[in-house]
């Protein structure tokens, strides 16, 4: 099905549950703006397998071999359904900064998320697929004042702030914002310690709510977050009990809180083990219920925990350099990559593959994520899913820039591979396309979309 600028409900997602419910209508005067791509409905396997057996392995036409992702939509409904039976009081606004791909806010637009937006550009691309200002939180503590002023213009009230000079630029282009404090928490246990950048120290909030007191401004909440990529649940109830001291502390001043913002830090789908949304969930829902009554709206900006697990990427290996060990040991292995001389005589290799560091894999050095190579298709056998019976060698994984700081993976066991052959890797939908450049000419890597959300019959 291809949706165009002439299509006012969102056809592509009619085959999700409930669509009287998921239909998001789209003003007119923004359709001519929209554009999007053919869905499929076909496994995620399926869609890779078919777009490698139209690759002519022998003349491949210019781009053909080029590196894509599939993303699967149907994913994204499961973790929204996910959402709702274990944190049913927590509105998630979808952190548009993790993922910014139109057909994933479109998707989420439809089953009623909010969203996080951290500039202008996010907000006007959060507008255009008609989604409400009300279901806007502009979530950057530090803005620059035109944009702030392009939020007033468009109804955008509710955002965050964490210091005077803040304060004071708010209440200049915008004085009827509806102001949210963002305190600082504990994220000593997160992989990406946002405390260092922003959030007020408890031993501030009390001067900054009477300044915004004094300023006539209108604080309506608190918000924190506890780190991307956050390895301790308990975190979040130790920053619930935090906002809970400051919504106190505003009381007093005279102002009647009504919003929480949990912000993100959730686990995706791809996280079975350690600190899972469940446990999460288990920890977070109970310390709202808890220490917040019914009235106090609650929401949340999750990311990762929409994306991760949607996106795989297939690539193409383009080089292989053979590394012959020296049995002497002269050489070493530097820096702890594979395919560096060790000094026994074991082959090693380093693959080449066309997408790299520069573009999707900037995760692995803004994001700290581990990624791993799996063999895609070996010798012409298609193997998504399945491992070879083969045996396997050491390896490192680079990618096609000449910058050698284009490391994808240092250290990996594969079976030997050619040029011409696919590796690919799963859960990269968090801050991969997001960060991506052109550096060297490379192109970013396409997007195929499906949904493999299967319903034989649609709900009331």
């Amino acid at each position: 099905m291809f949706v165009t600028a002439e299509t006012v409900a969102v056809e592509a997602f009619d085959h999700f549950p409930n669509p009287a419910k998921l239909i998001h209508k789209v003003p007119a005067p923004l359709q001519d703006n929209l554009d999007f791509p053919s869905i499929s409905n076909l496994p995620v396997r399926e869609i890779i397998r078919d777009r490698l057996v139209s690759i002519d392995t022998e003349e491949p036409e210019a781009d053909e071999e080029n590196a894509f992702f599939v993303a699967d939509l149907g994913e994204i409904y499961r973790q929204q359904q996910r959402w709702v039976r274990l944190l049913p009081r927590i509105e998630p606004f979808f952190a548009v900064k993790c993922n910014p791909d139109p057909i994933i806010s479109r998707l989420l637009a439809s089953l009623g998320t909010g969203f996080d937006c951290a500039s202008k550009a996010e907000i006007q691309q959060t507008l255009s697929l008609g989604v409400d200002p009300s279901r806007v939180i502009y979530a950057n503590p530090c803005k620059q004042g035109s944009f702030i002023r392009y939020a007033a213009q468009h109804g955008v009230k509710k955002m965050t702030f964490d210091n005077l000079e803040e304060l004071q630029k708010i209440k200049r282009f915008f004085p009827d914002a509806e102001l949210v404090l963002r305190i600082l928490a504990d994220d000593s246990k997160s992989i990406c310690k946002l405390g260092l950048k922003f959030g007020a120290s408890l031993d501030s909030t009390e001067h900054l709510l009477r300044s915004a007191k004094e300023l006539d401004l209108n604080v309506i909440g608190v918000s924190f977050h506890v780190g991307s990529g956050c390895f301790d649940e308990q975190a979040f109830s130790d920053a619930v009990q935090r906002a809970r001291n400051v919504f106190d502390q505003a009381a007093e001043i005279g102002y009647e809180f009504t919003l929480l913002d949990v912000g993100g830090g959730f686990p995706g789908a791809n996280v079975q083990d350690g600190i899972t949304f469940e446990k999460v969930a288990a920890i977070l829902g109970p310390a709202v219920d808890r220490l917040f009554p019914a009235h106090v709206r609650v929401i949340a900006e999750p990311g990762r925990y929409y994306v991760a697990s949607a996106f795989t990427l297939a690539t193409n290996v383009i080089a292989r350099r053979t590394v012959m060990r020296d049995r002497e040991g002269k050489g070493g292995n530097e820096g702890g990559i594979a395919g560096m001389p060790t000094g026994d005589d074991h082959l090693s290799y380093m693959y080449y593959i066309n997408d790299g560091m520069y573009g999707s894999f900037n995760c692995v050095m803004f994001d700290h994520q581990l990624v791993h190579p799996q063999v895609l298709l070996k010798s012409g056998v298609f193997s998504y899913g399945e491992r070879f019976d083969e045996p396997e060698f050491g390896c490192s994984v680079w990618g096609p820039t000449c910058d050698s700081i284009d490391c994808i993976v240092r250290n990996a066991n594969l079976p030997q591979l050619d040029v011409g052959d696919w590796v690919y890797f799963e859960n990269m939908g968090a801050y991969t396309v997001c960060a991506a450049s052109q550096f060297n000419g490379f192109r970013k890597s396409n997007i195929v979309y499906t949904n493999t959300e299967f319903v034989s019959e649609y709900g009331a």
